[in-house]
């Protein structure tokens, strides 16, 4: 059974506004790329610049990448527009995160890895995970 959303430092779930679908794709190791290259295009479309897209693009980057090498090698993304705000939704059919995934800590400097869940939350106004054995869904709100 999935585990109940985070509501992260900013409050409610993105999703509750009035939402615009701007992008959904399926991607695998082969589309990761193009995928991040049709994020980027379509979230400076819509607002996004500067620091701000950047940092986005970030975080888009580490959780499709963590989906393909974590989560059954594709995911599905899924970007829209609510109240004014640029929200991004990966999901994937792996096997769950392991709960020590849900610490905000950063990593220690000898760890072979486990930067990319840390760098994506820093990098964004809201950051949910829900996971379970059917998958994870990681959505993510830009700055």
């Amino acid at each position: 059974m999935a585990e109940p959303p985070d509501p992260g430092p900013g409050g409610p779930d993105p999703s509750a506004g009035h939402r615009v679908d701007l992008l959904v794709r399926d991607f695998d190791l082969g589309t990761l790329v193009a995928v991040r290259h049709e994020v980027e295009q379509c979230s400076e479309r819509h607002g996004l610049s500067g620091l701000a897209l950047y940092r986005f693009i970030v975080a888009v980057n580490e959780i499709t990448t963590n989906a393909v090498r974590h989560g059954g090698g594709t995911g599905r993304l899924r970007l829209w527009r609510t109240d004014g705000r640029i929200c991004c939704e990966v999901t994937d059919r792996g096997p769950g995160m392991p709960a020590s995934s849900a610490d905000h800590r950063p990593v220690p400097p000898e760890s072979s890895g486990g930067r990319g869940l840390w760098l994506a939350r820093h990098g964004v106004r809201r950051f949910t995970v829900r996971t379970g054995t059917g998958g994870t869904s990681v959505t993510l709100e830009a700055i």
